[in-house]
């Protein structure tokens, strides 16, 4: 029985100082006494400059992309949401921790005379001298169980004592371990904390990525923007230089008299209008730029921002976003892949874990206790006068440090404890209110599941309809395109024939502008309700190749 003891007592001391492998390392030190860092430096954009060609920022929609993925203050500021989530995680594992606590305490009194005659006899005023000393490791298992592993000792001594050890040295060994029965019992139910730390930070990925989604599209319509921008700025220019071919061919015909000068003023407020055109067209190309280095982090940095930016997507659109949508399959994926959807999901799977937890809370509390503790004693050891055999006082025996542990070490005083306590919860309103409040929650993000799949089969169709019929305004709006340029054609040779009035030319010409606006027009929006449906499924980010570490 004792060797039995030992070898249990030695195992369970040994496993609780194992976890403390750990503690003696500098690091543990460094990190724990070091001064708390408040400053917070901010790192510059990078990889802007990489991109710089001949003066310019030239950027494809995949480079872009990236810069804006490294650049973008709103990403950065999405991309630290899960940090708190994933704290949590590592704060739930600290239930099971483990303890150490350390204590020593000093006293040292003199007693206060009970009679004036001993008030007068310094022999008889008493100093007494305690000095305790204790160490304690704790844990609590993932199991539920709980241990401790105690050593303690202490010094006494007195003056003016007829007890037999003065001063007197005492230690003790205690070994103590409590499993719950009923609540608490089991690995599942007390890992289900960190289970719910886990289940929300799954919650906060698929709401970081559903904002991811939101911004990726933000900057991608801002980067058509510009493009769109640039094409109309274009189409402007293109306006204009035939608006001054036409006056300018209009004057030759004044010089010469084959028209009148009333007849100028046409051509001449065509030009003037074409002028206006194309300055409000530069100033909103200048516009979208700015919100274009903004997106990408350019405006951070003074030699990047002032240069021109140069985009190498054509507004052409290719051959594989004119294929036809299957509106089912597109709503199949979207709740497959949508983070939006995945995200309600699973905060259904939290809500099990917190009626389970719930249910935790309405158990009796039954626990079973078992300890075992061992002693010793040593110190300078005063023979009693009673056990004399001789005349005269006993001498002494010495003793110290050593007899107290071997003694304890000895495990021949040894003390066992076991108990059974019982808490049993008559009524317990706020565990039910718990299992109650739980179930609701479940039920509302069951009906929010719902909702969700309803949202989302709703954008969808939305969506593909979108893009149908973007695409069908811009085959009917390059219809359009090719009419008007034929009409323009048209229009010049009869004027040149002389079988037309001037102003027809200029209808003909403002005709042409307006068809070839609506065809990039047409063309943007076709890429960008492309994007929107890239965005409600989900499939976004790896369309575009961005991967989320």
């Amino acid at each position: 029985m004792l060797s039995r003891t030992f070898v249990s007592g030695i195992l369970l001391a040994a496993g609780a100082f194992a976890q403390m492998s750990s503690f003696p390392k500098p690091s543990y030190f460094r990190e724990t006494f070091q001064q708390a860092r408040t400053k917070v430096e901010l790192r510059d954009p990078v990889r802007l400059k990489d991109f710089v060609v001949s003066g310019k920022l030239e950027l494809s929609l995949k480079h872009y992309l990236e810069l804006v993925m490294a650049n973008n203050t709103d990403i950065q500021l999405q991309l630290l949401t899960v940090e708190t989530p994933k704290n949590n995680i590592q704060a739930a594992f600290g239930a099971w921790d483990p303890r150490g606590t350390a204590s020593f305490s000093t006293t040292r009194s003199t007693s206060i005379p009970r009679d004036a005659t001993q008030a007068k006899n310094a022999g008889s005023i008493s100093k007494n001298l305690s000095q305790p000393l204790s160490f304690q490791y704790a844990q609590t298992l993932d199991t539920g169980m709980s241990y401790f592993v105690q050593l303690s000792g202490s010094k006494s001594s007195q003056t003016n004592s007829l007890s037999t050890y003065n001063p007197g040295l005492n230690s003790q060994m205690r070994f103590g371990v409590t499993q719950p029965l009923l609540q608490n019992r089991g690995r599942y139910v007390n890992r289900i904390p960190l289970m719910q730390a886990q289940a929300t930070y799954k919650v906060a990925d698929s709401t970081l990525r559903s904002q991811l989604l939101n911004l990726v599209n933000t900057a991608e319509n801002v980067y058509w923007n510009v493009v769109l921008a640039r094409e109309s700025l274009h189409v402007a220019e293109v306006a204009r230089d035939t608006s001054l071919k036409l006056k300018e061919y209009a004057q030759q015909q004044l010089d010469l008299g084959a028209i009148s000068k009333l007849d100028i003023y046409g051509p001449e407020q065509q030009l003037a209008a074409a002028e206006v055109t194309v300055s409000q067209a530069r100033f909103a190309l200048a516009s979208a730029e700015d919100a274009l280095r903004h997106q990408l982090g350019a405006d951070l940095d003074p030699d990047v921002r002032k240069l021109p930016v140069e985009l190498t997507e054509s507004v052409e659109v290719g051959p594989g976003d004119a294929m036809a949508l299957d509106p089912e399959q597109e709503v199949r994926k979207a709740l497959a892949t949508n983070p939006a959807m995945k995200g309600a999901l699973q905060r259904m799977e939290a809500d099990d874990l917190g009626i389970q937890s719930a249910k935790n809370g309405l158990l009796p509390n039954l626990a079973f206790q078992v300890q075992y503790t061992t002693a010793g004693q040593g110190g300078t050891y005063f023979p009693s006068n009673n056990s004399l055999l001789g005349d005269g006082p006993a001498a002494p025996i010495p003793g110290g440090l050593g007899d107290a542990l071997g003694q304890m070490f000895g495990f021949g005083y040894p003390t066992y404890f076991a108990s059974l306590n019982l808490t049993l919860p008559i009524r317990s309103r706020s565990a039910s209110a718990a299992m109650a409040n739980a179930l609701v929650a479940k039920k509302i993000d069951a009906l929010n599941v719902r909702n969700q799949q309803q949202g989302i089969r709703l954008s969808i169709l939305n969506a593909v309809t979108n893009v149908e019929g973007a695409k069908e305004q811009l085959k009917l709006a390059q219809i359009q395109q090719d009419f008007a340029r034929k009409n323009l054609d048209a229009e010049n040779q009869k004027y040149q024939l002389g079988t037309d009035i001037l102003q027809n030319v200029i209808q003909a010409q403002r005709d042409l502008v307006n068809a070839d606006t609506a065809v990039i027009q047409s063309q943007i929006r076709l890429r960008t309700d492309i994007l929107a449906l890239l965005t409600q499924t989900g499939e976004l980010l790896d369309e575009r190749g961005i991967v989320i570490k």
